[in-house]
């Protein structure tokens, strides 16, 4: 017998034999970048339109914003990591605290999601569980009273 610990094989779950996922993940379900790049376009549609909300955008321009939030939820929903490759981890509620997210803001952030979800045309399931991310996520921003 050796002192040598014996540690297991690590275990890939969910892959066949070629090494791919047997189930895809949501990314790939929903329809990969081409997906949520209409969800964020259709969304900032509504943000360019709203001037209280428009007000919280740092930028003039807003494609900055529309390529940062299509890399976040890309690689939320199991597409690639480009998202956190150029801007290191997420840290959204941080990323948010400059600026002053109250209810109202949480509010027509959400009116103009749902309106971009709808636009999507997902199975009920997808647009449930997509949802559910965004209120979780518009929930967590909310950094004021007002």
């Amino acid at each position: 017998m050796t002192d040598e610990i014996r540690r297991p094989a690590p275990i890939t779950l969910r892959v066949g034999e070629g090494r791919d996922a047997l189930m895809p993940t949501f990314y790939e379900r929903v329809g990969g970048r081409a997906t949520f790049e209409r969800l964020v376009r259709v969304f900032y549609q509504g943000v360019a339109n709203d001037p209280p909300l428009l007000a919280l955008y740092p930028e003039e321009e807003l494609e900055g914003a529309i390529q940062r939030l299509t890399g976040f939820l890309e690689q939320y929903w199991g597409g690639p990591g480009t998202y956190s490759e150029q801007r290191g981890h997420p840290r959204l509620r941080m990323r948010h605290l400059p600026f002053a997210v109250d209810r109202d803001a949480h509010d027509r952030w959400l009116r103009h999601m749902r309106t971009a979800v709808d636009s999507l045309g997902l199975p009920e399931q997808d647009a449930a569980t997509l949802w559910a991310y965004l209120e979780r996520a518009a929930d967590a921003m909310v950094n004021t009273a007002g």
